[in-house]
């Protein structure tokens, strides 16, 4: 038999300042999600890159292997004033992806866009990849 337990997110608010005494280390791999999906003719691949500017991020391919790949690093006004981490989830460091390109992408047309924290690659497909509708012809 099961107990449910109705959950109170404030059950553990006395014992905050022991937690955040104990500063948890999150600072594992950083690998940014994606999502890859097929636009009719073209592969879109749009990786969520939260904090980083354009410069920090690197679009490589070299034998359809598309890598990207940067480094997320920790804002100089709290590394340099911190007088001690309470707390700090958020992964910094470098990361890199790497993903291999079907043949019917057309690498010398790969183009990619970054907004909002969003890195957008458009994968062209090449023209005789593209679906294309055939008509049947009366005989």
């Amino acid at each position: 038999m099961t107990t449910l337990v109705r959950w109170n997110p404030w059950s553990n608010f006395g014992s905050l300042p022991r937690k955040f005494d104990r500063s948890e280390d999150f600072s594992g791999v950083w690998s940014p999600p994606v999502d890859i999906f097929d636009n009719e003719g073209e592969i879109v691949l749009k990786a969520e890159l939260p904090g980083l500017k354009k410069e920090d991020i690197g679009i490589n391919v070299e034998d359809n292997l598309l890598t990207v790949s940067g480094e997320r690093k920790r804002e100089k006004e709290v590394a340099d004033n911190a007088k001690g981490v309470f707390r700090s989830e958020r992964v910094y460091g470098s990361f890199s992806r790497s993903f291999t390109l079907p043949t019917t992408v057309t690498v010398g047309k790969i183009s990619a866009s970054y907004k909002d924290g969003v890195l957008t690659l458009s994968l062209p497909k090449a023209e005789e990849a593209k679906p294309r509708q055939i008509t049947i012809e009366a005989a």
